[in-house]
């Protein structure tokens, strides 16, 4: 199974999926932008984002740095670095314009690695008494599912019986500058930022949130974390969501896109004045690091240095934009688009978040439902143009727009 050839007018969906189960699908397999069901059934990927995979399934790329890898190594003691990770992470450091790299595996390790850093240098090197650390926080942010950052989030969902809660966080509204200033104090390490809030429905804070955190910041002596695992390596038309405002965070935590939707990688990366505060033996991972992990980051790297998936964002961005839009008002409220990743709000009278994205299941398209009436759209970037305007049918259809 191949993805449309460029050029081809997609005119009727891959297929009626009758009394199928609702999200999730069991995929079998996937190439390019589509993938295949243990059923046969196809469907068009516009949730790839959120498994990571920003570069489509089954990139050659990356499969061949995954399989040459393969070949050369099958285990590797902790006690030995394997020859990739060294030019992974500096290839990655150089990509962030920062020199150290903390590889792990997971997002959410990555932010518990985040807040451990932010809390060292808190002790460390800014003098906070033991034990009255404190991080800024955003409301509506999605972090991940530890127990920790759970303790820090304001969704129900997410948070809910599973107290007790990590404390020493600071919760202020998304998108407020001077919020962030007000809530710092003299224990205050770090801010911890989403640039983009992707859970939240790919809310976008307004223009100079960002460079206004950077300043206070700097103002007040206290770290600047940016959370671009789900925003970062290409997904809004630059390397960073940070690009978009010309803002340098003390700390990028990234993730999902960095394992090309083929292994869990993650890592922190920042300078030495501020990543350097963790000592040898006090923090680390099995498997961070690992061979195949570090192979296939380099190459994720790599195709990022050219800015081609950055500038391809931007212009398919621009074309899916103009083909939702147009539907605000006709079954849509509201579109937030940054690169080729938008939130789109549902009209509630045409149904949930949840029942739109199971009726353009049906339709062979995945999206994925948040916060009730909001759909997120999120394809590989290496989706074509004809795709894009086959699925926004598929959802005028839906709405009967």
């Amino acid at each position: 199974m191949t993805a449309v050839e460029p050029g081809v007018e997609l005119t009727a969906e891959p297929h009626v999926a009758h009394n199928y189960h609702p999200l999730p699908v069991n995929i079998a397999r996937g190439d390019g932008a589509w993938v295949t069901d243990v059923e046969g059934k196809r469907y068009l990927d516009l949730l790839a984002a959120y498994s990571a995979v920003n570069f489509g399934h089954r990139h050659p790329a990356l499969v061949a740095a995954l399989t040459e890898q393969l070949g050369r190594v099958t285990l590797t003691s902790r006690a030995f670095m394997s020859d990739r990770l060294e030019p992974f992470a500096a290839a990655l450091a150089s990509l962030a314009g920062k020199d150290m790299v903390l590889p792990m595996n997971t997002g959410a390790e990555a932010v518990e690695t985040g807040i451990k850093v932010a809390r060292a240098w808190g002790y460390r090197v800014k003098g906070i008494a033991e034990g009255k650390a404190r991080i800024i926080v955003a409301a509506g942010n999605f972090h991940g599912r530890t127990t920790t950052i759970v303790s820090f989030s304001d969704d129900p969902e997410a948070r809910a019986d599973f107290g007790p809660y990590t404390p020493g966080f600071d919760v202020v509204p998304y998108g407020d500058a001077d919020a962030v200033a007000a809530a710092i104090t003299d224990d205050t390490a770090a801010v911890l930022i989403e640039p983009i809030q992707g859970e939240g429905g790919v809310v976008i804070p307004p223009e100079g949130y960002l460079r206004r955190i950077r300043e206070i910041c700097d103002e007040r002596n206290v770290l600047f974390i940016a959370d671009e695992i789900q925003s970062g390596l290409g997904r809004v038309g630059e390397t960073f969501a940070c690009d978009r405002e010309g803002v340098v965070p003390d700390l990028y935590l990234l993730g999902k896109a960095l394992g090309g939707g083929i292994l869990p990688v993650s890592a922190v990366v920042g300078n030495t004045d501020v990543l350097g505060v963790i000592r040898p033996g006090e923090h680390g991972s099995t498997f961070g690091g690992n061979p195949l992990a570090a192979a296939v980051g380099l190459r994720v790297v790599e195709m990022l240095e050219s800015g081609e998936f950055q500038e391809r964002a931007r212009a398919l961005g621009a074309h899916l934009a103009a083909g939702l839009e147009p539907l605000i008002g006709h079954g849509v409220t509201e579109v937030r688009i940054a690169g080729l990743w938008a939130g789109v709000d549902i009209d509630p009278a045409k149904g949930t978040g949840r029942e739109i994205a199971e009726k353009l299941l049906v339709r062979g398209v995945l999206v994925k439902d948040t916060h009730g009436q909001t759909i997120r759209i999120a394809p590989p970037l290496v989706i074509r143009a004809t795709e894009l305007d086959w699925a926004v049918e598929q959802l005028k259809l839906v709405l009967g727009a």
